[in-house]
Order: C-alpha cells, then sequence, then structure tokens
C-alpha cells in the first residue's frame, strides 16, 4: 500500500496538499509589489508547513514498517508459543511416563526381594518334605519286608514330628511373605484408600526390603506407637518409605559402609502423624538441599541415579497423604526427613478422637 494511502484508497494527506496548494496560490496572488517582509514570511511559513508534512508522510512510513515489522514478529511469537507448549507437554507426558518406570522399577525391586525372602523358607520346606519322603519309603519298605521293630518307628516318628514342624513353621513364613507383598504390591499399583495399620504397614514395607538391607549391612529400627490405625493411602506411604531407604543406600553410604536407619513416629497432636525418618550416612551437602526434591537432579548420573525418588516422595507427600515435607542435614552427619500428614485423609471415616 503506498506511503499516506488508506486500504480504501484514501490519501491521508489531501488537507495538508490542499493547504499548500492554496499557500502557494496565495503567494502567486499576491503582488510583487507587496512589501518583501510579508513575502519571506509567506515564504517561510509555507516552507516549514512543506517540511512538516514531509516529515510525517516519513513516520507514516517508518510507522508502516514498524507495523509490518510487528506483524511479524507477533507471527514469530505465536510460531515459538505453540512449539513451546508443544514441547512442555511432551516433556510433562515423558516425566510423567519416567515417574511410572521409577514406580514400577521400585515394585521389580520389592518383587526380587520378597522372591529372594521366599525362596529360604520354601527351599527348607521341600528339603524337609524329601527327607521325610525319603524317610517314609524307608519305613515302608521295613514294613512291607516284616523287618520293622519299634525303635525304627520311635524314630520315624521323631523325624515326621521334626520335619512337620519345621515344613508348617516355614510355609506360614512364606505365605505371611507372600501376603505381605500382595498387600504392598496392590498399594501400590491400585492407589486405593483404605485403613490400616501404621506399625504393622511399616513392617510389611521394610519386610520387603530387608534382602537390599542386609545386603548393604544396614540396621532399621522402627518406632511407633502400637494400634496407630491411618485412614488414607498406604501405597503412597510404601512408596515414600521406600524412596528414603534406597536413597540412603545409594546416596548415604560409601561402597562397603554400614550404617543405622531409622523410622520414628508420633503423633504431636491429635490427628496429625510425623514420621522421621533418620540416617546416619554422609549426609547432603549445603549446596544440594534445596535441589534434592527437583525432578532429574541426582549425584549419581551415570551410576543409576535417575533424580526422580525424591522427587516422588515430595508429590506423594504433598499429594495422597496430603501433608508436607522437610529435610535436616549436615554434611558428615547424616540426614533426617520430616514427614508430617494427616492421620485420617479428607473425607476419611476415622471416628474422632
Amino acid at each position: 500500500m503506498p506511503v499516506g494511502k488508506s486500504e480504501g484508497g484514501f490519501n491521508l494527506f489531501d488537507a495538508e496538499e490542499r493547504v499548500l496548494a492554496e499557500a502557494n496560490a496565495l503567494r502567486d496572488s499576491l503582488d510583487h509589489a507587496a512589501p518583501e517582509a510579508i513575502l519571506k514570511g509567506v515564504d517561510t511559513l509555507t516552507e516549514a508547513y512543506r517540511r512538516s508534512v514531509r516529515e510525517q508522510r516519513r513516520l507514516v512510513k517508518v510507522s508502516d514498517r514498524l507495523q509490518n515489522q510487528l506483524a511479524s514478529v507477533n507471527q514469530e511469537l505465536a510460531r515459538r508459543k505453540a512449539e513451546a507448549e508443544e514441547a512442555l507437554a511432551r516433556l510433562r507426558e515423558a516425566q510423567e511416563t519416567l515417574v511410572q518406570a521409577e514406580k514400577l522399577a521400585s515394585l521389580g525391586a520389592l518383587v526380587g526381594g520378597v522372591a529372594h525372602e521366599i525362596n529360604t523358607p520354601v527351599g527348607i520346606a521341600l528339603s524337609c518334605a524329601s527327607h521325610l519322603a525319603d524317610a517314609t519309603a524307608h519305613l515302608r519298605t521295613l514294613f512291607e519286608a516284616d523287618d520293622i521293630g519299634v525303635e525304627d518307628f520311635e524314630r520315624y516318628m521323631d523325624t515326621a514330628s521334626d520335619t512337620t514342624q519345621l515344613i508348617l513353621g516355614n510355609c506360614e513364613r512364606a505365605a505371611a511373605l507372600i501376603r505381605s507383598f500382595k498387600q504392598v504390591a496392590v498399594d501400590r499399583t491400585s492407589a486405593e484408600r483404605r485403613r490400616f495399620d501404621l506399625a504393622a504397614y511399616m513392617g510389611e514395607t521394610l519386610a520387603s526390603l530387608s534382602p537390599r538391607v542386609r545386603q548393604a549391612g544396614h540396621k532399621v529400627t522402627i518406632t511407633c506407637p502400637p494400634g496407630l490405625e491411618v485412614d488414607g493411602y498406604p501405597g503412597a506411604l510404601s512408596q515414600v518409605l521406600t524412596n528414603f531407604v534406597m536413597n540412603s543406600i545409594v546416596h548415604g553410604y560409601d561402597q562397603g559402609q554400614s550404617g543405622e536407619l531409622s523410622i520414628t513416629v508420633d503423633e504431636p497432636v491429635p490427628g496429625q502423624i510425623r514420621l522421621v525418618y533418620a540416617d546416619d550416612g554422609k549426609g547432603i551437602a549445603d549446596a544440594h538441599k534445596n535441589r534434592i526434591f527437583d525432578p532429574f537432579f541426582t549425584t549419581k548420573r551415570g551410576a543409576g541415579g535417575t533424580g526422580l525418588g525424591l522427587h516422588i516422595v515430595y508429590n506423594l507427600a504433598t499429594g495422597p497423604l496430603e501433608g508436607s515435607l522437610a529435610v535436616d542435614s549436615v554434611a558428615g552427619h547424616g540426614t533426617r526427613f520430616i514427614l508430617t500428614f494427616p492421620r485420617k485423609a479428607a473425607g476419611g471415616i476415622l471416628p474422632e478422637d
């Protein structure tokens, strides 16, 4: 579009051009005998007005150019914004996928730990059953040969009594481990809300982690008032405790170093649970304290660390558990995590104390 022309073809400077034409006509109509000062004044005013009109035209041209540039910039910004929003959506999707993968990985570790734990009592029960079967076969051989004596029968009865007790005891132990794993696994995957005994449930969760804890040489103690019932999301709590323990094992101690892990629970005010998890390991460097809950922050990059463990913990603490999480750590003097959450989640059914 020509400078000074509107979209409809209207000249923005029609009035100015008319004024200039009238000024020129006025100058031409003046008699040359008119005073020189008047002629000079008219010429000066006309030239000043002409310069003003030229400057206005220049400004309009600059304005048109800037508007075109601004339109291009706005289009580019809109395109970049769309690309950024799309990238953010993909990043959030990828982050959610990684978080779910991290949860499933911890569940996989739980499966491996429980399988290892179950293997011992099942193996003992199998050995005892095999020994009892051999003793029974030997007694049957003696019986069929009509060569069985009182001592043979008494020896068999002692063997049967001992082996059956071992079989029953180890089968009960395996069954308890399976029940514990089943409940913890269901809680992890379903995020179901229910009422549960806090001390018992923490014991089940720590039992599933015992192979890793023993392998690292650590000792775990739990201090919790008996009969403390919680109405909430046990799966979230199990995930939090698992990540606390694994964080200590991976980050809290050097290779081959063992330590003490502790979980202390109290109810500072009615209806409010305070869970303090502590280890006596290396602690957290001051430079890292403000970043430990950030996603993908880890000091073990390339050594198995994903940087999602404590990020998941923080989201669970402030999300399903409806609580808060704080950290207290001094480099070289261990780490304490203080988790505070309501004994009864919003809309819960526990009776008031």
